[in-house]
């Protein structure tokens, strides 16, 4: 990390004429969750209530910036095996106790380029390949250093070297969930604004250089395009998405594979009610384990369902086809952004398509303030894959 916050001090503008004014901005916020989890062939249920606390300062001078947030978990209620301690004999809950150093991160930043270096964040795209996992109370970041040049109006280049990916897991961390994964990860995306929407190319070289991470199995290489957009049908408005990539071995991983990925996605906003469509497909080579289209640096609960049953690709692959509806009201009341919303995902492998099975999605949200309030449901019924599980969360955010 030295070397990095070295390379970005060395191209600071050599002729500065004056000091720039520091302003300091503080950074805060707060989350309470109480979480439950029956989950079929455990002996016992699940429950967690957890705080997790953020805290930091920003300074900005002219076209430099520098970060420091630190972040702490507390489970103030821990009937629940958090992954790190404790027998697996209730379901996991991935939030163990934790203190740690978030962000730190130096940020130079012009009209035409930018670059940070230190402890960040990293999202790329709907972050279904890279992410910082917010849902999570400990979240991800990463160790890198990211450089975003815009060369042209609307024509970008992302580019990001990780050399550490700060899991999770926490401080305790340990195998096979280690509090961070050393590697050489390098993510890069070229996106361009088309009159149709946004057109991005990508690349993400996954490779972790640990043996205690599945044996190096998760190290990849994932090529691919993807296309985001928006577009008014008389007072409705249509958005849609569409992705493919290829994914294969990277470096040290022992398998010899290949695997496809899609994603077709359509919603209709109507002012209010929403509706809409989508398949994905996480495709798989020849059924051996780890040898289907894996995303372990992922914001993953985004995506296949809140229950979590698909954050590993399983050895045939996965195919959720899924629907949703919803409302939002601008205000109800004392109540901003007020929204409702289900979803349903029918499961099934990709290979012979086996029914793995379905999920109910819920979740009402509201903002009073500086509060935001939300309540979850996830219930995943088994069919050939894993067992029933249902989830329920209720959550308060603040921020500063």
């Amino acid at each position: 990390m030295k070397a990095a916050f070295a390379l970005l001090f060395a191209l600071a503008p050599a002729g500065a004429a004056h000091a720039e004014e520091i302003v300091l901005k503080p950074l805060g916020e707060a989350r309470l969750r109480y979480e439950s989890v029956d989950q079929d062939g455990l002996p016992a249920d699940a429950e967690a209530v957890t705080l997790r606390v953020r805290a930091g300062v920003e300074a900005k001078a002219g076209r430099w910036s520098a970060l420091i947030e630190g972040q702490g978990n507390l489970a103030i209620i821990d009937d629940y095996f958090d992954g790190i301690h404790g027998a697996a004999t209730r379901p996991l809950v991935g939030d163990p106790d934790n203190i740690a150093l978030a962000r730190a991160q130096v940020r130079y930043a012009s009209p035409a380029f930018a670059l940070t270096a230190g402890r960040q964040r990293l999202g790329f795209d709907d972050e279904r390949f890279v992410g910082s996992v917010g849902f999570r109370q400990n979240g991800q970041s990463f160790d890198a250093v990211r450089a975003e040049i815009t060369p042209l109006k609307g024509v970008k280049a992302d580019l990001a070297y990780a050399w550490s990916v700060r899991t999770i897991w926490g401080i305790d961390g340990t195998w096979p969930r280690q509090q961070a994964v050393s590697g050489d990860n390098v993510f890069g995306n070229l996106s361009t604004q088309t009159p149709i929407g946004k057109l991005s190319s990508f690349a993400y070289l996954v490779d972790q250089y640990e043996a205690a991470i599945q044996g190096y199995r998760l190290s990849s290489q994932s090529y691919g395009m993807r296309l985001d957009g928006t577009q008014p049908i008389g007072q409705a408005k249509l958005a849609y998405q569409l992705s493919y990539a290829r994914q294969s071995d990277w470096h040290r991983n022992p398998s010899n594979y290949g695997a496809d990925y899609y994603l077709a996605d359509v919603a209709v906003d109507f002012g209010g009610p929403r509706v809409g469509v989508g398949y994905e497909i996480l495709g798989a080579d020849d059924g051996a384990a780890f040898t289907s289209f894996q995303t372990p640096l992922a914001t993953g609960f985004k995506f296949q369902g809140w229950a979590d049953k698909f954050l590993t690709t399983p050895p045939d692959g996965v195919r959720d086809l899924y629907a949703s509806a919803g409302w939002g009201w601008k205000g109800v009341g004392p109540l901003q952004a007020v929204t409702l919303q289900a979803a349903y995902h029918d499961y099934r492998s990709d290979r012979a398509s086996r029914s793995y099975g379905n999920e109910i999605n819920l979740l009402a949200s509201a903002k009073l303030g500086k509060v935001t309030a939300a309540a979850r449901y996830a219930h995943y019924n088994a069919d050939t894959f894993a067992t029933d599980t249902d989830k329920f969360w209720l959550q308060l955010d603040w921020t500063i």
